[in-house]
């Protein structure tokens, strides 16, 4: 296959040749026309030349053999009956009668005659040019002619120094449109190697070209691909890393729900099997073994209520009922209730008695049950739940969150990895933040590491 610059100088070498071939022939026929006419007139003018240098017939050989000598033409006289009484090239005795010549016959009808053809009498091919003279009141035919080989050589010797200009000329056309050609195979080439980068991934990020206006166009447009490429590449990578962060987070959002169900599981199976497998165990024993089993069925059925309650906050199908509540006695309530679960972790309530909030009951039973606990596990000193009217907050002096965390802890199933206690589902923020975006309620969260954290809900 040839390159784009030889493809280019074979096309126009091609078309140069053809026109040449066409502008060279209609040049020819053309010139070769001109050239003839040039000769008619310039027989016309020596034949009007002799005809005023003749005085006397007797002189018309020597007129004739020095038309021949000097003006390299030949010169033919001839009367009115044909004969021929002067001739340069040959002995007029012994030549044909010329009365019916057709040069001689248009002559007689115009003012001159004109004809081309061979001869035989010198055998070559002439040019013949006659007019018809009166001269003291006789009729005579002067006759001029010349070779058409010299008149060819003419045409050749024009046609050559043509062709010669021609030459220098396509030789400068060839060299610039070689240069040109092969400086547009030089940008093709830089198109092609930035596409290649293009394909391999490399992503090269500008290109540009000034030889033309449709090359530069080309090459803004590629470089605006190509950016246009660089910044999707750089979403489908920030899209990548957050699926596989998402991936990982299902993992541990599946390995702690398994780890969740299975341990309640595994004790409602162990008990079961034992009261099943031993018929004989005392009443204490039995009771206390199904008290186990009902804890932990309990356990599960609160599992499944907070997956399901997540759903329902969600997709926004979960609707409140306000009601006017006691806002201590619901916090002793829960208070109470996790302190059980946690021996020797205190939990000090700092609010009026008598403080009141509409609020839905169970939703922010759920809430404060979430705050409370979350706190215990965190923390090993006391728990700090303060409030009145205006606001509700738990205190904790445990590990604290940091400040990346700080930013995803309420999104769902979101779980701090570098926490020790790490058995949760990452649901409890997330329901805790959606119940109190239901209330129109506003959440914050401040937190230092090591030393705290406060959870803060402004009641509007």
């Amino acid at each position: 296959m040839l390159k784009f610059h030889q493809i280019v100088v074979r096309k126009f070498l091609l078309i140069f040749i053809a026109l040449f071939i066409v502008v060279g022939g209609i040049v020819y026929y053309w010139t070769k026309e001109f050239y003839i006419q040039q000769t008619r007139d310039s027989l016309l003018q020596n034949i009007e030349t002799i005809s005023f240098s003749l005085q006397d017939l007797s002189h018309l050989d020597s007129i004739a053999q020095k038309t021949k000598t000097t003006l390299q033409l030949r010169l033919t006289v001839i009367n009115q009956e044909g004969q021929v009484i002067s001739e340069s090239h040959k002995d007029k005795k012994t030549m044909d009668n010329h009365k019916y010549r057709d040069e001689i016959m248009q002559a007689n009808q115009n003012d001159y005659g004109y004809i081309i053809r061979h001869s035989n009498t010198i055998n070559k091919d002439l040019l013949y040019i006659v007019k018809k003279y009166e001269f003291k009141n006789q009729i005579i035919y002067i006759r001029l002619a010349k070779e058409l080989r010299s008149i060819r050589e003419e045409i050749f010797s024009l046609g050559s120094k043509i062709v010669f200009v021609l030459i220098i000329f396509l030789a400068f056309f060839m060299s610039v449109l070689y240069k040109l050609s092969t400086n547009v195979e030089y940008e093709m080439n830089k198109i092609s190697t930035f596409l290649s980068s293009l394909a391999k991934k490399e992503k090269p990020n500008y290109i540009r070209s000034d030889l033309s206006l449709e090359f530069h166009d080309i090459t803004k447009l590629l470089t605006k691909v190509t950016q246009i490429l660089t910044k999707k590449d750089k979403r489908k990578s920030k899209f990548t890393a957050k699926l596989q962060e998402s991936n990982q987070q299902k993992d541990d959002i599946i390995s702690a729900i398994s780890h969740e169900f299975k341990n309640p599981i595994a004790v409602i199976n162990g008990y079961s099997q034992t009261l099943l497998e031993d018929e004989n165990l005392q009443p204490i024993i039995r009771q206390k073994f199904l008290t186990k089993i009902h804890k932990n069925g309990t356990k599960l059925s609160e599992l499944i209520d907070t997956l399901r309650l997540s759903i329902r906050l969600d997709n926004g199908h979960e609707s409140i009922t306000l009601i006017k509540v006691n806002l201590y006695e619901l916090v002793l309530d829960i208070v109470e209730t996790i302190e059980v679960n946690y021996v020797g972790r205190k939990i000090i309530i700092q609010g009026d008695k008598n403080t009141f909030i509409r609020v839905d009951e169970a939703l922010f039973n759920i809430l404060l049950s979430n705050l409370i606990e979350n706190a215990c596990k965190y923390s090993e000193d006391e728990v700090f739940v303060k409030f009145d009217e205006n606001f509700l907050s738990v205190t904790d002096t445990g590990i604290g969150i940091s400040k990346n965390n700080l930013e995803n802890i309420t999104n769902k199933f979101y779980r701090v990895n570098e926490n020790s206690w790490n058995n949760s589902l990452g649901l409890g923020l997330y329901i805790v933040n959606n119940i109190v975006t239901l209330h129109n309620f506003t959440f914050n969260i401040q937190s230092i590491e090591n030393e705290g954290s406060t959870f803060t809900i402004t009641i509007k």
